[in-house]
């Protein structure tokens, strides 16, 4: 048994992707309602993600299923002790990754999210499912947020925030990189640019895409 299967996290998870389900199907209803192209272009557009995602706040915008697990997975595997994930939302992907550092026997995990309301329900769900000791969760633009005070050394990161900003992000937090870190970039099919940096032999990763829309990277 793990932590993430048994009780008080495995209620919690199983309600929060019940919730996003039903969150998913509102979203699909507004997507259809855009015109061709629109969505590609707000998720590319730099200047727009602030705005972009404040009126998304409603949604959970979660990992799969299977994201999820892999997650888990992952960080157990590599023994993560040290964690930072872009991109919070009601804190499905942080409790997958919380998990994984309690049942590694402990650790830290620091989470961002831009809207404040999604910050205050993530903490909840959090502490909720017993792993509020294993994660801070900062609140505003992860371009601020991640800037200062991260561990010397980072195990594993998940992407899963604005899609244009991946970039930018992985710049704050790479100096901090161990070697064999991972970093699992959810949707990167939304970020050309991102794909192409850590697919980059030069860039110093070895990365190889997984399903329809996950970049997994490792620190080489």
């Amino acid at each position: 048994m793990t932590t993430l299967t048994t009780p008080p996290c495995a209620a919690v998870v199983s309600r929060l992707f019940a919730e996003a389900d039903a969150s998913d199907a509102r979203l699909q209803e507004r997507r259809a309602a855009l015109p061709p192209g629109e969505r590609t272009r707000l998720m590319a557009s730099n200047a727009d993600y602030q705005a972009l995602y404040a009126g998304l706040r409603e949604f959970y915008l979660a990992v799969s299923r299977e994201t999820a697990t892999l997650l888990y997975m992952l960080a157990r595997s590599c023994r993560a002790t040290s964690i930072v994930e872009f991109g919070t939302s009601f804190g499905i992907s942080a409790l997958h990754l919380a998990a994984a550092l309690r049942d590694n026997g402990g650790g830290r995990l620091i989470g961002t999210e831009f809207e404040q309301a999604k910050v205050a329900q993530a903490r909840a769900n959090i502490a909720e499912a017993g792993l509020q000791d294993l994660v801070e969760i900062r609140a505003g633009d992860a371009l601020e947020t991640l800037a200062r005070d991260l561990p010397g050394s980072i195990d594993l990161v998940l992407l899963d925030g604005a899609k244009s900003l991946y970039t930018r992000v992985l710049a704050l937090i790479e100096p901090r990189l161990r070697r064999g870190a991972l970093i699992v970039a959810d949707n990167a099919d939304q970020c050309a640019q991102y794909v192409a940096r850590v697919r980059d032999r030069a860039s110093g990763y070895v990365s190889v895409p997984l399903a329809e829309d996950v970049e997994l990277s490792m620190r080489a």
